[in-house]
């Protein structure tokens, strides 16, 4: 726990057709995070502690102790006040829906507190499925779904834009909705049905489009994220029918792209904040101004101008991202900087309307004690970075909060501030293992915050990230099964790709060297049995590579088969396979990995997410999972293969404790046994499966990895694409 944290009671205090509307079931909700699943069991997120991008936080405005939080790719979060913790409000959205966990905007009715919107959509991309809007009448216990055709872009560039989805001052059963490609859509009857309406610019294909809505009074504001610096980006419509470009608006540069917007219902004032591009990334300059909406009076209250220099000589360029108001007393905001990577992201707050500003982040004494991983390897956390949702409690003049690139930062008093994260898990997991013997149970590695040494399940790492070195993404961890203190790693760094621990992953030290290429293309990695050797991948354009001495040398592989991923025979350390996904083929050695020979051939090929996993405690047991192809087995070193009847679509598949009085491991699966893909268990080596998630736990696409506890029957684990890991326990 954090020596100082925040009160857990109120820390947060053309048309458009409609394809589909739908009743969803009921999820998490008011709930507790552990609630059983229907399946038997108790699901529930191993503790990170955030790791991912926040884009927006939303304060109802007529609630005390309300507030929603949006994801670019792990769904959106209620406030619980009374538990001090957010909870989960998408994860009902499955394995078909998985573009639909980035969440584009979010909006409450502050008439009518029990109402919540949400915009989904991930990508807006060809291969990516249309956006869809649910709609709740309880808080997001229970949802219904319109699906949309047209795209939305929770996690492309203006994610953290303002709120392209408001409930209309003058009616709360009138929704807007702006769009990135579509122009502006409108509903009249509380999210059932859209379509879309008159707007003075055409939406561009590849442009940002609509990038804020925003009430004022009794009119809306829209921004636009399509101008050319010199043409309006900022519109209003009066009466809900017609639009216009509001008069006198800033233009130029750093006035390009309106972030975000603001309304001060006191002094009738609007405050918007501007950036040369939409960020997170890419932004360079930007502004603050305001606009006197009784009189239509502009003024620049820009509190810093991006373009000097810091002290050491580097360029301070930034835009400006978030900006909320204080409903409780007039002219008291805050705004934040945004890409400011050379002097460090703030947030300044003012109490004159912006005539003079105080920055927050001189003077903050952070505290990350909760999420030690924020220390990025180092003894300092940064104040922020990716600052674009930022709020404001109107219950508390001196609560703020502000999501960054991996968490929420929060303070009570303008000075203290500490990660107001629990609950939310948005890792992108890509590798897990839990070893058989040790203190920790799960090793998991991730997109963006490397590997993790979970000593706790319910506890963010006391450690943090693996250090030395520090992986932004990791592609590669694996555990000598025979001698499991061993463990090796692989992933994106400036100070090396490759570390090993000889304590189970507690501590680490890079490799003495490593291939050229690992710079430029690490890939995934493996140790034998005895963690005598290290097979190393580096993609399609490059050989593998091996090493007999823990890293101090390396040599190619010519006869591994480019791109595949090396997997080691649990009980034989002179055994190694690779499945060659271009071919089809699989590929083996019994020479530890000097030489690779083509046995079963003609098996799927074209996928690069096809998987390869070795039974534990056996020689030559591999199982194969050929995605909607199904799941093949071989007992003979990978001769020959034999489809697993029982199984119509294997994604994933690993292994855990034995069930009592079984000889064979427990096998969990996320595929298909007839039409349904879930999560399974077998207990009888794939005669017959048990699903074990059910509706309310599907968590979007969970294709990466799955492993049980091989110390804990019925314990699973299971990487997520934004919902980190979950672990499922029967109950």
């Amino acid at each position: 726990m954090s020596t100082f944290h925040l009160s857990r009671r109120s820390v947060l205090a053309g048309t458009a057709a409609v394809a589909a509307v739908v009743s969803l079931p009921p999820i998490q909700g008011r709930a507790t995070a552990a609630t059983p699943a229907q399946g038997g069991y108790r699901w529930r997120n191993v503790v990170q502690g955030g790791t991912g991008f926040i884009s927006g936080v939303l304060f109802h405005p007529s609630v005390k102790g309300l507030a929603y939080l949006r994801t670019d790719i792990g769904g959106a979060y209620r406030w619980d006040d009374r538990r001090g913790r957010w909870i989960p409000l998408t994860d009902h959205i499955g394995w078909d829906d998985w573009n639909l966990l980035g969440v584009e905007a979010m909006a409450v009715d502050p008439a009518h507190p029990d109402r919540v919107y949400l915009a989904l959509g991930t990508y807006t991309q060809s291969w990516a499925g249309n956006g869809a809007v649910l709609r709740s009448e309880d808080r997001g216990v229970t949802w219904k779904r319109t699906d949309l055709s047209v795209k939305l872009g929770a996690n492309e560039d203006g994610r953290g834009c303002g709120e392209r989805l408001l409930v209309d001052p003058r009616d709360s059963d009138t929704l807007w909705l702006g769009t990135r490609h579509d122009g502006l859509l409108k509903s009249s009857d509380r999210g059932v049905s859209w379509k879309a309406v008159d707007f003075p610019v055409a939406p561009s294909a590849t442009g940002q489009g609509i990038t804020l809505l925003v009430a004022a009074g009794r009119s809306v504001y829209a921004g636009w994220g399509d101008s050319d610096g010199t043409s309006a980006n900022l519109y209003r419509t009066s009466d809900g029918v017609t639009w216009q470009a509001v008069p006198g608006q800033p233009a130029g540069p750093a006035a390009r792209v309106p972030v975000r917007a603001a309304y001060d219902r006191h002094t009738r004032e609007l405050y918007v904040t501007y950036a040369n591009a939409p960020g997170p990334n890419g932004q360079s300059d930007g502004s603050v101004h305001k606009l006197r909406t009784s009189s239509g009076k502009w003024s620049e209250v820009t509190p810093v101008k991006p373009g000097g220099t810091t002290a050491d000589g580097s360029a301070d360029s930034f835009g400006y991202g978030g900006v909320a108001v204080d409903a409780r007393r007039p002219g008291t905001l805050v705004v934040s900087t945004n890409n400011r990577w050379a002097a460090v992201d703030t947030v300044f707050r003012s109490t004159d309307g912006g005539r003079t500003w105080t920055s927050l982040k001189d003077g903050a004494v952070l505290d990350v004690s909760e999420t030690p991983y924020l220390k990025w390897g180092g003894d300092s956390p940064k104040f922020g970075w990716w600052i674009q949702a930022l709020a404001l409690d109107p219950f508390d003049s001196r609560h703020v909060v502000y999501g960054t690139g991996a968490t929420l930062y929060g303070t009570r008093d303008l000075k203290h501030f500490a990660p107001q994260i629990r609950g939310v898990e948005e890792a992108s997991i890509r590798q897990l293992v839990s070893p058989p013997t040790g203190q920790a149970h799960l090793l998991s590695g991730s997109g963006d915050i490397g590997v993790m040494y979970h000593e706790r399940l319910t506890a963010s790492p006391s450690r943090g990230m693996a250090s030395n070195p520090v992986f932004g993404t990791s592609t590669g961890l694996s555990l000598a099964t025979a001698k499991p203190s061993y463990v090796v790693r692989a992933g994106w760094g400036d100070h090396g790709n490759g570390a090993f621990s000889h304590d189970g992953g507690k501590t680490w030290a890079p490799f003495k060297t490593q291939p050229d290429v690992a710079k430029s293309a690490p890939g995934p990695i493996a140790t034998n049995a005895d963690g005598s050797v290290l097979l190393w991948s580096f993609g399609t354009a490059n050989p593998a590579h091996r090493s007999i001495d823990n890293g101090a040398t390396w040599t190619e592989i010519p006869t591994f088969p480019q791109g595949a991923a090396p997997v080691t025979d649990p009980a034989d350390p002179a055994r190694c396979y690779a499945f060659d996904t271009t071919t089809g083929t699989l590929f083996a050695s019994t020479d530890s990995g000097r030489t690779f020979t083509a046995r079963a051939t003609g098996l799927s090929s074209g996928d690069t997410e096809f998987q390869l996993v070795a039974a534990p405690g056996r020689t030559g047991d591999l199982w194969l999972s050929l995605k909607g192809n199904g799941l093949y087995r071989s007992t003979d070193g990978g001769a020959t293969f034999t489809k697993v009847s029982s199984c119509h679509a294997s994604h994933t598949l690993g292994f855990g404790k034995a069930a009592r009085g079984a000889s064979y491991p427990a096998l969990y699966l996320v595929g298909a046994t007839d039409t349904i893909t879930g999560v399974y268990r077998s207990d009888d080596e794939a005669k017959t499966w048990t699903r074990i998630n059910d509706d309310r736990h599907q968590w979007g696409w969970t294709g990466a990895a799955i492993t049980g506890d091989p110390r804990v029957y019925g314990r699973v684990y299971i990487a997520t694409n934004g919902r980190g890991v979950q672990y499922g326990e029967p109950v």
